[in-house]
């Protein structure tokens, strides 16, 4: 894919120069405004006059070529509510920018002759799990039906579509393992997932998981995921961590962000540094030995979100031969996608693969009950 070999590429580079800071994903929001009021976001708790600023295309180019990122992961609020998102996606594809749009797909469907499909761009649908499960986390009902039949629609258009889920405390693991199942059966390109990260400004703050319980989950959810088919688009390194087989540090500058407010200090997560102007100034004048599990900061101590931890396992990948070999290895083993074993009951006398065929080729995009 695009991605990685750019990635692969640049980390390379980054590698022979000696660099030791150095982005590999920039997060850009061009707006914070929402069409969804989600119960662990917060990111949209800010006053009217905030939700209405937005990023200019110039802004949001200048600001990728500074920072030099080969992957940029446009998000927000939601970024096809901002009126000239098609100009910014064009812009950056033209800088050969890998571009992850961001998205809860309601507006997709009537917006997707605005792009063109290209293997620098990839539309990352955001699904919290199944139909019930996705519609209680996004606080509406019917948007999973939408989001599901705008990916049917993106494939058939020849998109690349990946899906992008949170996990929040008291979810069922063994129900996202089927989750995995009808994303792979529905053509879904990859799949990233991640922990929740507890916003303080999130309404739903009983929601958030603390590192022990991530692992414990995480270990359940993903036993044999190397050899079920499923599709992560995350290191191997990064899901053995959150299985708590892996120890990593956090790489704040791994992901940096810009917003409507400048480059936000120290990290996508938390803006307690203030902002810079610019990416150097950033890097130059913050203090990152605040930051992370071992600095001992309270809001830094059940962090295990992929923005701040995949940086840190994709640089060990790098970091010598025998780690590179070991990547190199892991990815070998992993089996292209499988024969779906359905282990939970048959639902109207058909099998679990008869059941996700039918519902995969429906024009209505209906799917199994949840």
């Amino acid at each position: 894919m695009q991605a990685q070999l750019s990635v692969f590429k640049y980390l390379v580079g980054q590698r022979m120069k000696g660099v030791e800071k150095y982005p590999i994903v920039m997060m850009l929001e061009p707006l914070f405004a929402c069409n969804l009021e989600c119960a662990g976001c917060g990111k949209i708790q800010y006053p009217t006059e905030v939700l209405r600023k937005r990023l200019t295309p110039e802004e949001c180019f200048a600001s990728v070529e500074e920072c030099g990122a080969p992957v940029v992961s446009i998000a927000g609020g939601e970024p096809l509510i901002h009126p000239e998102i098609d100009k910014i996606v064009d812009g950056l594809i033209s800088r050969k920018k890998t571009i992850y749009l961001c998205t809860n797909a309601l507006l997709l469907e009537k917006n997707l002759h605005k792009f063109k499909p290209s293997p620098y761009l990839i539309f990352s649908i955001h699904l919290d799990g199944v139909e019930k499960t996705h519609d209680r986390m996004v606080c509406q009902d019917g948007v999973y039906k939408t989001a599901t039949r705008a990916i049917r629609l993106a494939k058939e258009k020849g998109f690349t579509v990946m899906t992008n889920s949170t996990i929040f405390l008291g979810e069922d693991a063994n129900e996202f393992r089927r989750f995995f199942d009808e994303n792979m059966a529905m053509g879904i390109d990859g799949m990233m997932i991640s922990p929740g990260y507890a916003y303080e400004k999130a309404p739903g703050q009983d929601l958030f998981l603390k590192n022990e319980e991530t692992k414990k989950w995480f270990a359940e959810a993903l036993k044999d995921w190397r050899t079920k088919g499923w599709a992560f688009n995350h290191s191997p390194f990064y899901l053995d961590f959150l299985e708590g087989k892996r120890e990593y540090e956090c790489t704040p500058w791994g992901n940096p962000l810009r917003n409507v407010f400048g480059w936000q200090r120290p990290c996508y997560l938390m803006a307690e540094g203030g902002y810079a102007k610019s990416y150097k100034e950033l890097l130059d004048t913050t203090d990152w030995s605040q930051y992370g599990h071992a600095s001992g900061n309270p809001k830094c101590a059940n962090c295990m979100t992929h923005c701040g931890f995949e940086p840190s396992a994709v640089k060990e990948g790098f970091e010598s031969l025998s780690k590179f070999f070991e990547l190199v290895r892991d990815f070998a083993t992993i089996k292209g996608p499988q024969k779906v074993e359905r282990s939970y009951p048959r639902e109207n006398g058909k099998s679990y693969e008869e059941a996700l065929t039918s519902a995969n080729k429906s024009p209505e995009g209906s799917r199994l009950p949840s």
